[in-house]
């Protein structure tokens, strides 16, 4: 009667959502003050004034139609140029209002790049520790989904393991940087060797082997250079969303970049746009088009994320946790106190601290604690999590 598959993915919620869910519950119990929530990367630094003051001029100041009517699918065109000149000003790229298409948010931008890309028979590589959801978005257009081992001691990439996933039917390699879960913020040797061996293999085999670049958290990162991905490889799809950078999660705005140097660009636009049109894409917020537009190229304070992780860092690592230091996102993802990751979280809700398995991302043994929150939060938790960790000897 209905797809079997899709009633599992719209009835079966993620873990995630679940402690989040499990979080309000609880709440509702004990009170929200005595609720640790690390679960969810919702910003909680506010959405800047800049973005408030750029819409409330545009609904008082730009007519209404163009304001709240449709655009052209790919994205306003002005607002296109503003965004590749943007880009071109923090970079040094070379790109124009053909380059992007405006999407909602970097979760379209992500699904539409796969849709775009994905025949019969293709797979896709990513590497752990990975957002779960690339499962579910590569296994929705018929693709195969593999996994590079993660490297825990430094959250980079084992090249090793990824040249032995490295096969004539690899479509795309989907990279985050700065990493949700780990706060890991990939190099530029490790980029320089990944490109490398891309090229390498992309002449091998006869074909293009796309790099698709998932870049939600370009702007939050800690002293650390995050190299800009096309600089490197032509045949590279930049995802972008203001969700976290202007914490706008809940308005779904974002792009795509496809360079004109990628392999047969009016092949792979085509095909961007025509995978934007089946999956309902009509166009991107028209109001949030115009905003992120006039807001483009501005700064953002990251310092609250930046204190925050400190904190929770050097908090855990007293307790006597494991933990790779993040460089970027608001995540820190240290090694459970157990083998079993599931049961340490478990356990670790006997004191309301909400913290999501690392066997979700492909790597357990570890768990994700979201720092986006608030500060007296993260101080109340830091006795809690002293506590748990003596019930484990620490």
């Amino acid at each position: 009667m209905v797809s079997a598959k899709m009633r599992e993915l719209g009835t079966k919620k993620s873990t995630i959502r679940t402690i989040f869910e499990f979080g309000r519950m609880r709440a509702a119990q004990v009170g929200e003050e005595n609720i640790f929530d690390f679960s969810l990367g919702n910003p909680n630094v506010p959405t800047p004034d800049f973005v408030r003051d750029a819409a409330l001029d545009i609904l008082q100041n730009v007519e209404p139609s163009a304001v709240h009517g449709y655009t052209v699918a790919p994205g306003n065109p002005n607002v296109r140029e503003t965004l590749a000149a943007s880009i071109n000003a923090r970079f040094g790229t070379n790109f124009a209002g053909k380059n992007i298409f405006v999407t909602s948010g970097a979760a379209a931008a992500l699904t539409i790049c796969l849709k775009a890309l994905a025949e019969s028979g293709d797979k896709f590589i990513t590497f752990a520790p990975y957002f779960p959801e690339y499962k579910v978005f590569v296994e929705s257009v018929g693709a195969k989904f593999d996994v590079v081992a993660p490297r825990p001691a430094d959250w980079q990439i084992d090249f090793d393991a990824f040249d032995a996933l490295l096969t004539a039917d690899t479509k795309a390699v989907i990279i985050n940087s700065p990493n949700n879960p780990s706060g890991a913020v990939y190099s530029r040797e490790t980029l320089i060797k990944l490109t490398d061996m891309l090229k390498k293999r992309s002449e091998q085999f006869g074909h293009p082997i796309f790099l698709i670049s998932d870049e939600p958290y370009r702007e939050l990162a800690y002293g650390v250079e995050v190299p800009w991905v096309t600089n490197f490889y032509r045949d590279t799809l930049v995802c972008y969303s203001y969700s976290k950078s202007f914490s706008l999660p809940g308005e779904r705005i974002g792009y795509i970049v496809v360079p004109s140097e990628v392999a047969d660009f009016d092949a792979v636009f085509g095909a961007v746009a025509g995978a934007a049109r089946v999956l309902t894409h009509v166009n991107a917020p028209s109001l949030w088009q115009l905003v992120v537009a006039k807001c483009a190229g501005k700064s953002v304070d990251i310092t609250p994320y930046e204190r925050n992780g400190k904190l929770l860092y050097d908090g855990l690592i007293a307790a006597g946790f494991e933990c790779v230091k993040p460089q970027g996102a608001f995540y820190l993802f240290p090694k459970a106190l157990e083998a079993d990751d599931y049961a340490f979280c478990e356990r670790a809700k006997k004191y309301d601290l909400l913290l999501v398995p690392g066997a979700d991302f492909g790597a357990p043994g570890y768990f994700r604690a979201a720092y986006c929150i608030k500060t007296d939060t993260i101080e109340r938790s830091l006795p809690l999590f002293k506590k748990l960790a003596a019930e484990y000897g620490r």
